[in-house]
């Protein structure tokens, strides 16, 4: 009678086990080096450097690759566009600030990243340095999130105001051309500060990423994914100012990064709808001893996950004062899947609302639209199982453990020897069946 069981615990063993050997190929770069002076950039933080950037790349992309190397100072420009086997290097001093002017980013009728590598390989970013995406020139800003002197400060560069004052768009600016008819429409195209697509070999270490855009470091579709010691950070108020978003790709390792965003810090997302089941699942992830300080969510699934999340280790990282710890939202339409996650020696504080958390009607809201109702049709309804969450401690949130929805959509879930200090609830699960807890300490005032 017991074979059933102690099946069941080799197997888990074997999986934890193949998924904490997750090693990622790095990306091999060729022992040759260049200046990006040597290509004619100025660092005053006037000179448009774009044209430096450009002839770097195509000189060291016909050589077969190498680094990149950008000194001390301040090199303003516009969009990057890395090629296989280049790697982008800032010393120590080095500041790339991408160019408020909003223009230069549209790229036969479609706004580019700042930087940027498609269908590449063996591309890289490294360095002491600083990479800054001037996002304030692009995103939104809520009255209600920013001090009587911030909102002076975005009013005097003109722009547009909306909502009855409570909405302030970087639309109509005194000195930078529009992109778009009005403001909503030039809203939705803000870009990424950093995105790989369909790249293999890629790898992000050391460097500051700052002020994005929208999201902050996006691999979309690669394969073998490195991002290692890299700092992410934006003002809190930041709209959609996600840090690390990890799209639909494949041996990826996340470790020893500081994140500091407006929105979710480190997030897992696998596409909504059919498009997605083509694209595949996020799969055969490992992070781990990462430090996230604000944001919505420390650790997160979706909200799109359509193409499934498989074979993910979160082990080892501290969330200090962000929104809430670990974080699995989807609704109908943009759900799918999650098999073989394994969460594990998680340290939080200061949480602002749930330490854990399951939401299967989450509405997606931009600024300045109407609240999104979430779909009810029963295509790619949420499926949050096979989940193992252990080793939590979490001293201060609202509520310790949360899951709204139905079990068809919330099941498999355990959370173990565990301690949560909360002020206002212990758990609030819709149906007692939905997570499984043992050895779960909950202590209040």
């Amino acid at each position: 009678m017991r074979i059933f069981p102690i099946l069941a615990g080799l197997l888990l063993s074997c999986a934890v086990a193949e998924s904490q050997e997750i090693n990622p190929e790095a990306a091999r770069i060729p022992d040759r080096q260049v200046s990006v002076t040597e290509f004619g950039a100025v660092a005053d933080g006037i000179t448009s450097n774009t044209e430096a950037f450009r002839k770097a790349v195509e000189a060291l992309s016909k050589q077969g690759g190498g680094h990149l190397n950008v000194p001390e100072g301040l090199y303003l420009t516009g969009p990057i566009v890395l090629k296989s086997g280049i790697d982008l290097h800032l010393e120590k001093g080095a500041v790339i600030l991408m160019s408020p002017d909003k223009s230069e980013f549209v790229v036969s009728g479609s706004v580019k990243p700042c930087i940027t590598a498609s269908k590449s390989h063996d591309v890289s970013i490294s360095g002491e340095g600083i990479i800054d995406g001037n996002g304030s020139w692009w995103r939104a800003v809520k009255r209600g999130k920013v001090s009587d002197v911030e909102w002076k400060a975005f009013l005097s560069r003109g722009g547009t105001s909306d909502d009855g004052g409570k909405l302030w768009y970087p639309f109509g600016l005194k000195h930078y051309d529009d992109i778009a008819p009005d403001a909503k429409a030039q809203e939705k195209m803000r870009t990424h500060l950093v995105r790989f697509t369909d790249c293999e070999r890629v790898s992000v270490t050391g460097v500051t990423l700052q002020n994005a855009p929208k999201f902050h470091l996006v691999p979309q579709r690669c394969t073998d994914v490195r991002i290692e010691g890299v700092t992410v950070r934006c003002p809190w108020n930041a709209q959609n100012g996600d840090g690390i978003d990890i799209m639909q790709s494949s041996r990826v390792l996340v470790r020893g990064c500081t994140v500091d965003v407006g929105d979710d810090g480190i997030c897992l997302k696998a596409g909504a709808g059919e498009k997605a089941l083509k694209d595949g699942p996020c799969k055969d992830i490992l992070i781990e001893g990462n430090t996230v300080f604000h944001a919505h969510g420390g650790f997160v699934i979706g909200s799109e996950f359509s193409g499934g999340i498989e074979n993910v280790i979160v082990r080892h990282n501290t969330f200090m004062g962000t929104d809430t710890g670990l974080r699995f939202k989807s609704a109908p339409e943009r759900g799918g899947k999650t098999s073989g996650i394994r969460i594990s020696d998680i340290v939080m504080a200061d949480i602002a609302g749930e330490a854990i958390v399951f939401e299967t009607s989450y509405a997606d809201r931009p600024a300045g639209h109407e609240d999104n109702v979430a779909a009810t049709t029963a295509a790619f309804v949420p499926d949050f199982t096979d989940i193992l969450i252990e080793r939590v401690t979490c001293r201060g949130c609202m509520t310790a453990i949360k899951a709204s929805g139905t079990i068809a959509m919330i099941h498999g879930i355990t959370v173990r020897d565990a301690v949560f200090f909360y002020e206002k609830t212990g758990t609030a699960i819709d149906d007692p069946g939905m997570i499984t807890l043992e050895k779960v300490r909950l202590e209040t005032y």
